[in-house]
């Protein structure tokens, strides 16, 4: 009996774009792979969700919603004579799908823990040449599209870029999301005024205040959303939990945790050694095997270990300050020594349970232009074609700094 065939041309259906259509078989079996179907355990924003409840969606979300994107932008481009073969169609739509198919469990947590040297655009990199062997070559142009090392400049743009795909689906998904309308852009009106000219991408001067809204709720979107200090406590937390973790896995401690994290607990991982076992390894660790790892570290025998989890676990978290200067290095040694006596622990391990850093927003980065286009055919940069003065007061970095330490 002949084995049915399966049908390959789906659709999803998206609670923001409506929906959504798979172009392709190939496309199709990229998503079914099971490198792809991870990114259905690994949550967008992390713990945006003790802020904003609803900020549950993943990164496959994210993915699916920007393949979608990039299928109306290639639509408006060949209707403005944009000459993009089919080829080229078929390797934005890989390079969109799999642009962030590195990132670890709770997304940037694990790059600042138990991965170290190695960032998710290199693991992504890594994945798509995985991929490329079991496809036979098929994501060849994806990977040289995604590397930046396409003679057509604007392919490049579209998957990374101040106006790229990527940022049009996550900054009006995170905002459905978490509900704060501040970040709903209007994407449908952006791509409808995209161009290409000298090989660039640009945007026709008619899509001119489309882009002030798109910065200004970019910038909106990071002080509210992303570096919100809630957010910022709990993903420092983890960030610590890992490191305690890791500390003590090294040590030989016992830990509960699941095959692929325990080996990221016990072997040091950088750039150099990640082979393909890690890669493997690291295709099986997800948002599940952290938390239930952590729910099991509350009752370790471990003080450090278990204080850090359980604030995690029943959101009792760190306080937080977050002012203009830095903070004075008696104010963090008073932080301290209040911590030693009211956690009892020893002072070596204040650290885990204070600490500061400074955090960073610049909404608009001059050395990578978005150049608009007007009537006579000149391109002109955002910051001086917009009568907004704020576009170039979004040029400047904002930087603050802020500490954690026990209620």
């Amino acid at each position: 009996m002949k084995k049915k065939q399966a049908n390959k041309l789906k659709i999803l259906n998206d609670p923001i774009y409506g929906f959504i259509q798979i172009p392709n078989s190939l496309i199709f079996d990229i998503i079914e792979h099971p490198y792809f179907q991870r990114l259905r355990r690994i949550t967008q924003m992390g713990f945006s969700n003790l802020v904003y409840p609803g900020a549950n969606h993943t990164r496959f979300h994210h993915a699916i919603g920007c393949m979608h994107l990039m299928q109306k932008v290639i639509t408006v481009l060949r209707f403005k004579q944009v000459a993009i073969s089919k080829e080229e169609e078929n390797a934005l739509y890989i390079a969109i799908l799999l642009h962030d198919i590195g990132h670890g469990a709770f997304s940037h947590a694990l790059e600042h823990s138990i991965v170290n040297g190695i960032s998710h655009e290199e693991i992504s990199l890594r994945f798509m040449k995985e991929l490329n062997k079991e496809f036979g070559g098929k994501l060849t142009l994806a990977i040289e599209i995604f590397e930046g090392k396409n003679p057509r400049k604007f392919l490049y743009q579209l998957i990374s870029s101040q106006l790229d795909i990527d940022r049009l689906d996550y900054l009006k998904r995170d905002s459905f999301y978490t509900g704060v309308t501040e970040g709903n852009i209007s994407s449908d009106r952006l791509i409808a005024m995209m161009n290409i000219k000298n090989d660039e991408l640009v945007l026709e001067k008619k899509g001119i205040y489309s882009v002030e809204k798109f910065l200004i709720a970019r910038r909106l979107m990071y002080w509210q959303v992303y570096l919100h200090k809630t957010g910022l406590v709990a993903e420092n937390i983890l960030v610590n939990v890992l490191k305690r973790a890791k500390e003590l896995a090294e040590k030989g401690e016992e830990l509960y945790a699941s095959s692929s994290l325990k080996y990221f607990l016990q072997n040091p991982i950088t750039a150099n050694n990640f082979t393909e076992k890690t890669l493997e390894m690291f295709s099986k660790l997800d948002d599940f095997d952290v938390l239930s790892a952590i729910k099991e570290w509350v009752h370790h025998k471990d003080k450090v270990l278990s204080l850090l989890s359980k604030m995690i676990v029943d959101r009792k978290l760190l306080r937080i300050e977050i002012q203009k200067n830095n903070f004075e290095a008696s104010y963090i040694q008073k932080k301290q020594d209040y911590a030693v006596k009211k956690l009892q622990i020893l002072k070596e391990d204040a650290h885990y349970f204070v600490f500061h850093q400074q955090i960073s927003n610049q909404a608009y980065n001059l050395k990578s232009p978005i150049l608009i286009l007007n009537k006579k055919g000149k391109l002109k940069d955002i910051a001086k074609a917009s009568d907004q003065l704020n576009i170039e007061a979004l040029t400047i970095p904002v930087i603050k700094h802020f500490i954690c330490y026990p209620k």
